[in-house]
């Protein structure tokens, strides 16, 4: 459901593609033009890349205004400027910005942040980053700083999930010996005892730097220098983790309907609350697998296996889009995904996370999402 708030995004760029006119129907000059194509090509999505570039003419020359993430893009605007024999004087910000110094990372230090569309928390949620995650700063706006995550989005989030860090600082906290959250939903406590007062909830996926343990628990260090225990049948040294993670697709099933259950959470990607692509997204990346944050990315990855309901040549992992088909006027809009398990079952975040089926004699049979299924892509290789 994620991807409908994009689709006025998307459908711009589509027009822009092809040569259309602006709403006012003239023909736009030759610096329009320009920064448009650099767009396209640079920023297509404004959710993981930014491009915020306007021109002023003044007299001769154009004053150039707005900032960018994107050096190479800047560039390009330079070269392809130079070469029309465009004058122009440059004062486009290139992030991140100055003022933030040293600054320019931050590691999440709450179990989830939330990452906003705007620098507010009325703003809409965007999507969200666990403990542990580094980002990239690129600037600041009163108590909200402007990140990236790892998987390149753009959002807001505010100085109380975050820890503001320099590169060198990033470097260390990611080389620190790590344990890793392997439960649904837990705690940290100040002593190893679970009786003992709670420093923080944790979350699937969390990362904690590993001081020592004891038989029963880990002792650990939050990115903000708070030291806490977990229980050892919680968690798992993250590097004994990645050396058993042998992700299959039986393994891809196991991690979803661990979370059957979890509330639907417009622009959740955590086991407190995900929307359809967040809840993919969490089950890919707890087994060891980054993949696009939005259904209407998803979608563009993997190989494609189906889009005529012949669910015969699927296998579990696969992923399942739903939406609206396009037309001669209108352009696809996927809207929905889902993770096809086996059985003619499909498990996905509807309201919460649940299992329905393709089968019209099927107790949990799905005709609505039948209805509006729209192809199948794999992701995941399948292994024996």
């Amino acid at each position: 459901m994620k991807a409908i708030r994009h689709t006025f995004a998307i459908a711009s760029i589509f027009f822009l593609l092809f040569g259309c006119k602006d709403g006012s129907n003239k023909p736009k000059g030759p610096m329009q033009l320009i920064l448009t194509e650099i767009k396209a090509e640079y920023a297509p999505d404004k959710r993981v890349a930014l491009f915020d570039v306007n021109a002023i003419k003044n007299t001769d020359k154009y004053v150039l205004k707005g900032e960018t993430n994107l050096p190479e893009a800047l560039k390009a605007l330079k070269t392809r400027l130079a070469a029309d024999s465009i004058a122009f004087i440059d004062s486009i910000q290139l992030l991140p910005a100055d003022y933030l110094g040293k600054k320019t990372r931050a590691i999440i230090n709450n179990s989830v942040s939330n990452l906003r569309s705007n620098p507010s928390h009325s703003a809409e949620l965007a999507t969200q980053a666990t403990l542990g995650t580094i980002v990239k700063v690129y600037k600041q706006e009163g108590d909200w700083f402007y990140v990236q995550t790892p998987d390149k989005y753009l959002a807001w989030v505010d100085a109380g999930g975050i820890e503001l860090v320099d590169e060198q600082k990033a470097e260390n906290w990611e080389n620190d010996k790590k344990m890793i959250y392997t439960h649904t939903y837990g705690h940290a406590y100040s002593d190893p005892d679970e009786n003992a007062t709670i420093v923080s909830d944790l979350t699937a996926g969390n990362l904690l730097t590993l001081l020592r343990y004891t038989d029963q628990y880990y002792m650990v260090r939050f990115p903000d220098g708070r030291n806490a225990y977990v229980r050892k049948n919680e968690a798992e040294s993250y590097d004994t983790w990645l050396k058993i993670l042998n992700p299959t697709v039986e393994t891809l099933v196991a991690t979803g309907k661990t979370m059957i259950g979890v509330p639907y959470l417009w622009g959740g990607t955590s086991t407190k609350g995900v929307d359809c692509s967040g809840f993919t997204k969490t089950i890919y990346f707890l087994n060891g697998m980054v993949i696009p944050r939005d259904a209407s990315q998803q979608v563009h990855t993997g190989m494609a296996i189906d889009s005529t309901k012949n669910f015969d040549n699927l296998v579990k992992g696969d992923l399942l889009f739903f939406g609206k088909k396009a037309t001669d006027s209108t352009a696809e809009k996927v809207v929905h995904v889902g993770m096809w398990i086996g059985d003619d079952e499909f498990i996905h975040a509807s309201g919460r996370v649940r299992i329905s089926s393709m089968d019209k004699t099927s107790k949990n049979y799905d005709e609505y999402n039948l209805n509006r299924y729209l192809r199948t892509k794999r992701i995941f290789e399948r292994r024996n």
